[in-house]
């Protein structure tokens, strides 16, 4: 897991550091003199434009333009509060004019067809939201120091910041209760299956689609059996279970108030999946509040149940506070809005957090960038997904991934980023045009499994 930290928190972690500030910043330049040559090839020749500021950034920049110097650059520095409208061509332009801290304006030069190296963040970027400035200096890179931070994650920061790239200069972030998902989390999390191991050690039940729309409960299936769940239960309220793949049991119920016939035999499942593809008729949302209040087991709440959660007698999700076991909701923005009266906003850590403090449930808020938030205070972020998966019945997928990490044992916040990690390498495996919902399911295993290399 790659440690992230918030920019008050970096200044504590600075602030408690061993080093003087002076070993630190030498550090920190040396790392971008290091970046910097590894963008350009070398250094014999090269142009480069250093735009320091007033502060510790622009030391950092003052470092590197000394070693890029000392290695046969042609480095000009520029002080930021005076560097002209327009500079001459350069190879790179290396942005350390203002860092995290920076709330106020400034207009950086045109800088022609040079590539930009940030340090720390892009000048101007919120590195706490990720909001940025329409002008502001879009990096190739931007190398920051010990750990990253939420605004690099998430809103304009992944566009602006380019490919990241975490320097350690000897800060302690072990603290850290925040992190990236890496494929490493994998291995490390999911457990292999015993060789004494039956099928319901880790069985799944999934409550999900409704007549003429029964294809969410198959892709949870389908998902969730390609997970490794052992068995797989399946039950369409009101309808025939018909397109669910052949080795799910599929489990007729009623159209209504089918609550007492899911939970009559659940103590024999790791985990419920129920939500997807439901529906949100009258008779409906009653039976998925009664299932979910009552049952013992982790569950993972999606799609239609995210709806129930909200348009239940209380009007919020606030009951899932008394549950025993583990609750996941996993919900895009407008089912955000349904939960919690509002939009998720910039800040969506602080989003997700509200939710998990209405609910006591674990939070995955989906986005180009999803943020998994645990009652505990643990945040992940999952930044491998892309536009592939924006596509209708995706969600029914990872719903069912989840499920089935969770009956594999992998603890339900842990099943809930790594789910969402899975769900992404599956999706990025495939052609970026015409994916479906269903082509990710074949690759799940072949992501699972390169977890062990």
């Amino acid at each position: 897991m790659l440690p992230v930290v918030t920019p008050d928190q970096m200044r504590a972690i600075d602030a408690a550091a061993p080093e003087p500030v002076a070993t630190l910043i030498e550090r920190a330049g040396a790392a971008v003199a290091r970046e910097a040559l590894s963008m350009l090839g070398g250094a014999y020749g090269r142009t480069i434009a250093v735009i320091a500021g007033p502060g510790n950034n622009g030391a950092d920049g003052r470092v590197a333009a000394d070693r890029l110097r000392e290695r046969g650059s042609v480095v000009r520095v520029y002080d930021a509060a005076s560097v002209p409208s327009t500079l001459p061509p350069f190879d790179l332009v290396i942005d350390a004019a203002f860092g995290t801290g920076f709330r106020g304006s400034w207009t950086p030069p045109a800088i022609g067809s040079a590539r930009v190296l940030a340090v720390d963040v892009p000048t101007g970027l919120d590195a706490l939201t990720g909001a940025a400035p329409a002008a502001a200096l879009r990096a190739e890179r931007t190398i920051t120091f010990a750990a990253a931070k939420p605004g690099q994650l998430i809103g304009d920061g992944p566009d602006v910041c380019g490919r990241l790239v975490v320097a350690d200069i000897g800060l302690d972030v072990s603290g850290a209760v925040m992190g990236v998902v890496e494929h490493a989390d994998l291995a490390s999390s999911v457990p292999a299956r015993k060789r004494d191991a039956h099928k319901w050690q880790s069985a799944v039940r999934i409550v999900a689609g409704s007549p003429g729309m029964t294809g969410a409960a198959a892709l949870a299936s389908g998902a969730c059996q390609r997970t490794g769940a052992g068995m797989v239960v399946t039950s369409v309220p009101g309808a025939d279970g018909t397109d669910l793949p052949v080795e799910a049991v599929g489990r007729r119920l009623p159209p209504f108030d089918w609550d007492e016939a899911v939970l009559s035999d659940l103590h024999r499942f790791e985990a419920l999946v129920i939500g997807p593809g439901l529906g949100r008729a009258d008779h409906t949302v009653p039976s998925i509040v009664r299932t979910v209040t009552r049952a013992l087991v982790p569950i993972v709440v999606d799609g239609d149940g995210l709806f129930a959660m909200s348009w239940n007698d209380a009007g919020t999700p606030a009951f899932l506070r008394e549950r025993s076991g583990a609750t996941v909701l996993t919900p895009h923005d407008g089912e955000y809005a349904l939960l919690t009266g509002s939009a998720p906003g910039r800040d969506r850590v602080a989003a997700a957090r509200r939710l998990v403090e209405v609910s006591g449930s674990i939070v995955l808020l989906k986005g180009p960038t999803t943020i998994v938030a645990a009652p505990d205070g643990r945040v992940r972020f999952v930044v491998n997904g892309d536009q592939r998966l924006a596509t209708a019945g995706t969600g029914d997928v990872l719903a069912g991934i989840i499920g089935g990490l969770i009956a594999r044992g992998v603890e339900p916040f842990e099943a809930a980023a790594l789910g969402a990690f899975v769900h992404a390498a599956a999706a990025n495996a495939l052609p970026p045009d015409g994916l479906v919902a269903s082509d990710l399911i074949g690759e799940i295993p072949g992501v699972l499994s390169r977890s062990d290399t």
